[in-house]
């Protein structure tokens, strides 16, 4: 069984313009994306931004209900068995959201491993062992509002695995993160998908679906053009870069 399977996912936003003569506007932010993605596979999600790469990733991890199509993650319906996906996901979002500046890196982790449920007893054993993964070890009682950009985002890595996840969905991890935090975050992504857990990458970054990942579908305009091993979508261009042009008609930061 694959840890997620989609088929035909749709997802279409109704925004209503004007006053006086308000008008009804539809924007098909994903059309019909199918695919599937196995048990300990690292498999990215490449294209531009506004492809529909964050969209796909929301209807996958239960934050947004897909207006057509159906997916299972962990082999449990996204839209009717939303508490048992939930359960066995993490989700780690680009940004500066979702820790808590004042407190430390080890209170963070403290604090959602409470959140998440995981025993009072497993607690330090699994923090001391994300701290270890993700090179925060001897940093960790530092406030995080000290951090780095590129430490937050390994801090966030750490937080949602605290729950030991089937599958973690990373949505654009090293935006913003300056080029030496990238390589370190890139770095501790792939020792995290050594381990065996399932994890899908969003990125624009092409260098970083050709390090990382072991398939990669490229997604513009809300469909998926292309899907196939980094070898495989180079086939005779030579580059990821090459073939990305090819496939989408544009050029997108290395």
């Amino acid at each position: 069984m694959n840890a997620i399977e989609a088929d035909g996912l749709r997802r279409t936003y109704r925004q209503r313009t004007g006053w006086l003569s308000p008008k009804l506007i539809e924007t098909e932010a994903v059309r019909g994306v199918s695919l599937s993605v196995a048990r300990g596979e690292l498999f990215g999600l490449l294209g531009p931004n506004g492809a529909g790469k964050t969209t796909t990733i929301k209807m996958l991890n239960t934050l947004l209900i897909p207006t057509a199509g159906t997916a299972r993650v962990a082999g449990f319906d996204v839209v009717r068995q939303t508490r048992e996906v939930r359960r066995r996901i993490g989700y780690v979002f680009g940004g500066d959201r979702g820790l808590y500046d004042r407190l430390s890196g080890l209170d963070n982790l403290r604090y959602f491993a409470e959140l998440y449920g995981v025993p009072p007893r497993e607690q330090r054993r699994r923090i001391a062992e994300l701290l270890d993964l993700v090179g925060l070890a001897g940093r960790e009682r530092e406030r995080v509002e000290g951090y780095s950009r590129g430490m937050r985002q390994r801090l966030h890595i750490a937080r949602g695995l605290l729950h030991e996840p089937q599958v973690l969905f990373l949505d654009e991890p090293s935006i913003g993160v300056d080029p030496v935090a990238a390589r370190e975050l890139r770095r501790t992504i792939a020792d995290l998908a050594a381990t065996g857990t399932t994890v899908l990458l969003t990125t624009h970054y092409m260098a970083e679906a050709d390090e990382l990942c072991d398939r990669i579908a490229v997604i513009a305009g809300g469909v998926i053009r292309a899907l196939g091993t980094p070898a495989e979508l180079k086939g005779g261009t030579g580059t990821l870069e090459d073939a990305y042009v090819s496939i989408v008609g544009e050029v997108q930061p290395a």
